[in-house]
């Protein structure tokens, strides 16, 4: 038989494609992070408390005399009740001597004005006495009364968070039951706002 010669098989070639990559995680975009609220503004006030219409919460607590002043004791009596931070400070100061000075037209509409903050008897009286105020002022100093309202929050300012009285008026007629609310207030032209809303008793 004549000699063959036989071919080799040809050997692998080594594949020149790239090899693929595992695969890589993917992860979700972070989410921003919520705005801090503006300067002064209240972040937290889930109870809404009393609202106009609803029936105002009773209170026994002592006013800058010493003596005890029940919401029993204005039965039949319209009454302003309004909290405020802290006696002696700027806008607290304004809106004390604004109900002082408006105080002949509330008591012609029989209104009784009863101011509220979380300071003792006697920060009250020394307040009361440096600018004349003479009206009650209520010593509200484990602000149960405040949260009964729905006015201790926290609050927000330059990002330092803190617990404190939002500046709130109620207008309490003579049944005992809210007729006005004004939360959030503004010094300036509140007083009258609240005279005139007075005169609607």
């Amino acid at each position: 038989m004549p000699n063959v010669k036989r071919k080799k098989p040809a050997g692998r070639r080594r594949s020149t494609s790239p090899k693929p990559k595992p695969a890589t995680r993917r992860t979700s975009p972070r989410r921003a992070a919520p705005r801090a609220p503006a300067k002064g503004k209240t972040v937290e006030d889930k109870a809404s408390g009393v609202g106009e219409g609803n029936r105002a919460p009773s209170f026994s607590l002592p006013d800058q005399a010493g003596r005890v002043v029940s919401s029993s004791s204005l039965a039949g009596k319209p009454y302003v009740l309004y909290f405020y931070p802290k006696d002696d400070t700027s806008g607290c100061t304004r809106e004390a001597c604004g109900f002082r000075d408006s105080l002949r037209g509330f008591g012609a509409k029989g209104v009784k004005i009863i101011g509220v903050s979380p300071d003792n008897e006697a920060s009250h009286a020394r307040f009361a006495g440096k600018y004349g105020l003479p009206f009650t002022l209520l010593a509200d100093t484990d602000k149960s009364l405040a949260r009964a309202y729905g006015v201790w929050a926290k609050k927000q300012n330059y990002g330092r968070e803190y617990m404190g009285i939002v500046r709130s008026t109620f207008l309490v007629d003579k049944r005992g039951v809210v007729k006005k609310a004004w939360r959030g207030v503004r010094v300036d032209g509140h007083i009258d706002a609240v005279l005139a809303a007075a005169g609607e008793l």
